[in-house]
């Protein structure tokens, strides 16, 4: 089959029999033309229709090497830097198409999954691990372009650092029991983005101290698997007009809990299970996190970009670009721009090959990279706010533009530059993007998306190279004793 259309891809996702429920009740009919869903499937559809179109096909896609089609270019096992430079500029394009909103985008999965496939060697001979199975999910997916969610998180139940589980029915998603057929799962999890919109969903185990067997496991399984639920949160898509919410229209991606109902997992598609070594090491030796990081720091470049654009044009539009403290600003936008641009190029520059073949970007200035945008992301949407002020309260809506007042919104919400339909479009965007539950949603989810920011700058200052650390003051001192270290 090979890279798919827009149209396929609809098609594909509609044919699904997902157990979807959406504010207690039970998704019904075509998932596409659900209320909460069609306008975030219609902006992927599009992703789909630009990665095979003759003006773009050539860098979104490539040859596949074992059926010669061709196949998205986030499924490349980068060798060389030109491959990661090719799966940059894939990713790049992408997110231009969503402002860098769509944080799910098909790529990050595929990246995920892409990952798995390069490091599935390190499984080999351990004991319950399957890495055969990861390899032919990974080109089952490439060869059919499938769509993935994915969740790892458990239930926020009591979050001490030594909880352990004990209710009689399984709260944390666990295996109850192995059979010839395969493993049987029950429980939850947490937090599927996109949960019931895509072909799979990829599971597996977050790593974690003393980890109960029964809960190191990963595997992929289709989404209308019998026994998998996912219950929805509240839809943050308002109305399906773009003029009164441009992002949230579009963009909207539903969080669902997973709920495994004794669900059977196949024996050829787990990767391994009940093997907690397996479930905490894989993920540390293997390149899941240096590719992933690669793939969202993309993303979010291009977010902060647009970000950047929305501050100028409301500087332009009401005319406060002379004060200093609006310059101030956007200057620390422009600051936080650059400083991951150019993390971005360091991680591809100081890229090396793994002990498999892959050129993996270097993880250190990923890590740096991803301990910034939570803190500077917030702050994005204050300036936003702040630049705005009142004129991000006084925003009336499509219909009112359209009604016998029309003459009154034109005459007194005009800008500077701008005519006043055009100044109320661009600060209701600015709106959605900071302001509406769709735009505080994405705050926190940028807050958020590798994990607590405490956790991410322990795992940075852990890890940070120790390597000629103290040479230059022992130029000044001469040897240090560092035998009590």
């Amino acid at each position: 089959m090979g890279a798919k259309n827009g149209k396929e891809f609809i098609s594909r996702i509609n044919q699904l029999k997902t157990e979807i429920w959406v504010d207690g009740h039970q998704l019904k009919g075509p998932i596409s033309e659900c209320p909460e869903f069609k306008g975030l499937l219609k902006s992927k559809a599009t992703l789909y229709d630009y990665q095979i179109s003759d003006e773009h096909k050539s860098e979104m896609t490539y040859d596949s090497p074992t059926s010669g089609k061709r196949v998205g270019i986030s499924f490349l096992q980068p060798t060389t830097k030109e491959d990661l430079k090719k799966r940059r500029t894939m990713i790049e394009n992408w997110a231009f198409q969503t402002c860098g909103l769509m944080g799910r985008s098909p790529d990050y999965l595929n990246t995920a999954l892409m990952s798995f496939a390069s490091s599935a060697s390190f499984l080999e001979g351990k004991e319950n691990c399957f890495p055969e199975n990861i390899q032919s999910a990974y080109e089952r997916a490439r060869e059919q372009d499938l769509t993935f969610t994915h969740t790892f998180i458990t239930p926020q139940v009591n979050r001490a650092s030594m909880y352990f589980e004990s209710s009689d029915e399984p709260i944390s998603a666990k295996i109850v029991k192995t059979t010839e057929e395969g493993l049987i799962i029950k429980g939850a999890k947490l937090l599927a983005t996109q949960g019931g919109l895509t072909d799979e969903i990829l599971v597996f185990s977050a790593p974690r101290l003393l980890p109960d067997p029964d809960e190191a496991f990963a595997f992929t399984l289709p989404s209308d698997t019998d026994g998998i639920r996912f219950i929805c949160r509240e839809s943050f898509t308002n109305g399906d007009s773009t003029f009164d919410y441009p992002l949230s229209s579009r963009f909207e991606e539903m969080d669902s809990i997973v709920v495994f109902d004794n669900v059977l997992i196949p024996w050829d598609r787990v990767f391994f299970y009940q093997n907690p070594e397996a479930a905490s090491r894989f993920f540390s030796m293997s390149s899941f996190h240096p590719y992933t990081l690669h793939q969202v720091i993309t993303r979010q470049v291009v977010k902060t970009e647009f970000i950047l654009s929305v501050a100028m044009l409301l500087i332009e539009t009401i005319n406060v670009g002379e004060y200093s403290h609006v310059q101030g600003k956007v200057s620390e936008i422009i600051i936080s721009l650059e400083t991951m641009k150019a993390l971005l190029d360091k991680s591809e520059q100081d890229a090396t090959l793994d002990q498999w073949g892959y050129l993996r970007p270097s993880i250190v200035p990923l890590q740096v990279a991803s301990n910034i945008f939570p803190i500077v992301y917030p702050r994005f949407s204050e300036i936003i706010q702040l630049i705005g002020a009142s004129g991000l309260v006084t925003i009336p809506t499509e219909k009112a533009f359209q009604s016998e007042i029309h003459h009154d919104l034109v005459q007194y919400l005009q800008g500077a530059t701008k005519s006043a339909e055009d100044r109320v479009k661009i600060f209701r965007l600015a709106w959605d993007l900071t302001m509406s539950s769709f735009g505080t949603r994405q705050t926190q989810y940028e807050r958020y998306f590798f994990g607590d920011p405490i956790r991410l700058s322990s795992q940075l200052y852990r890890s940070y190279s120790s390597t000629s650390r103290f040479s230059m003051i022992e130029s000044l001192l001469g040897p240090l004793d560092c035998s009590l270290e």
